[in-house]
């Protein structure tokens, strides 16, 4: 059975709240997938998603970088939460690099086989953080509110292996922004892969987006085949980039 437990850490004077899934079964050092949130904050889905990690064989940790723990209640709430994270990328990338410490510091994680996956909000800022070059074996981004965070990208930067999968009907990422990632990260000489995704809109992942969507007037919805198949070829991606090194 996965265990969790919430992890407090610190950065620039913000506590921060994250959530650690483990398999107290598995033996022995094993690699860490930092899990970024929407723009809601960190809740219920991103927690699954980091225990569904801990299953197939990670350390998942659901992280926080609005600090607090803080979760939005509402579209306008969660905005302005997202435009006062984007608004200093220098503490934005300071609060994800405090999460990769503090996982590093628990007995159960390979300290050298650090990744990250990311939702709307989150898959923008784990595509950053491989932009910034830290150094992560692999990054996955699940309907980004943005590919082109901290673009163009230095060449020789990236060294993780970057996927990201997107809605080819996400009005949040127009398609001409599709092909100017890929010319992106060919020019940095990145290792990356964009998935897109026929007739699928933002949030596809998350069960509860439709109904978010619904509420709130906005392109949300979930889409089962795009959700089995980008996590599927998440742990593909792990599997070849992310496992531990002889």
């Amino acid at each position: 059975m996965i265990q969790t437990e919430e992890i407090q850490y610190a950065c620039g004077g913000a506590t921060l709240r994250g959530l650690l899934a483990v398999n107290p079964e598995a033996k022995g050092p094993r690699p860490a997938v930092l899990v970024v949130h929407e723009w809601w904050g960190r809740g219920e889905y991103v927690e699954k998603r980091a225990r569904m990690l801990a299953e197939a064989g990670y350390v998942g940790f659901a992280i926080d970088l609005y600090g607090e723990g803080a979760q939005a209640e509402t579209a306008e709430q969660a905005k302005a939460m997202m435009n006062d994270a984007f608004s200093d990328l220098g503490r934005l990338k300071a609060r994800f690099e405090a999460a990769i410490e503090a996982v590093k510091e628990r007995p159960e994680v390979d300290a050298s086989a650090i990744s990250a996956i990311g939702y709307c909000f989150g898959g923008a800022v784990v595509i950053f953080m491989a932009r910034e070059g830290l150094d992560l074996r692999a990054v996955a981004a699940f309907h980004p509110g943005s590919l082109d965070l901290g673009a163009p990208t230095k060449p020789g930067a990236v060294k993780a292996e970057v996927a990201a999968f997107v809605g080819a009907d996400d009005p949040m990422v127009p398609t001409d922004r599709h092909e100017a990632f890929r010319a992106d990260m060919a020019a940095a000489g990145a290792k990356a892969e964009l998935v897109v995704f026929p007739g699928v809109v933002h949030a596809f992942t998350n069960p509860g987006a439709t109904e978010r969507g619904e509420r709130f007037g906005l392109p949300l919805r979930y889409d089962a085949h795009a959700d089995e198949v980008s996590w599927k070829k998440t742990l593909e991606l792990f599997s070849r980039a992310a496992a531990p090194r002889a």
